[in-house]
């Protein structure tokens, strides 16, 4: 099983928000500081406004901001709001199912134990839990700072 882009990126926009819990965060810093498509994370940043999970505020100097505290925000939460479903194999899917073997196959139930374990899991933790570290994880994402030109006489 693989995360869409779109889930690991809401996982990483409310890291970088616990670990700056002080002050506003521009997209473009978090784009900036993870490396990825700010077009992407501005589609994931309005999905995790709509779900509750931060606060957007526009403008000039608006920016996003956690919408939790982050012992309210469970990670099976975030992952059911972020992922488009849990279809692992074709028969998950009713309307586009083909499979020939369905009625008499075991394995679909035998997956979907699987994939109600993974979520089962997720929702015992918090992003309070993934951000104690909160500092180290500032420090991480830390924007490299510009170097300064020194004017000299000629």
């Amino acid at each position: 099983m693989r995360l869409t882009f779109h889930a690991d990126y809401s996982l990483r926009v409310l890291l970088y928000l616990a670990s700056h819990p002080d002050r506003l965060v521009s997209t473009v810093e978090i784009s900036q500081a993870y490396n990825i498509s700010r077009n992407h994370l501005v589609r994931v940043v309005n999905n995790l406004g709509k779900k509750g999970f931060i606060e957007v505020h526009p403008g000039r100097s608006g920016g996003i901001k956690l919408g939790r505290q982050p012992e309210e925000i469970i990670l099976g939460e975030v992952i059911r709001a972020t992922e488009p479903d849990f279809y692992l194999v074709e028969c998950f899917d009713k309307r586009t199912n083909s499979c020939p073997i369905t009625p008499a196959c075991g394995l679909k139930s035998i997956l979907k134990e699987a994939v109600d374990s993974f979520l089962q899991t997720l929702n015992r933790y918090t992003l309070r839990d993934i951000s104690q570290n909160h500092s180290e994880l500032a420090l991480l994402l830390a924007l490299p700072k510009r170097k300064q030109r020194i004017k000299t006489k000629a």
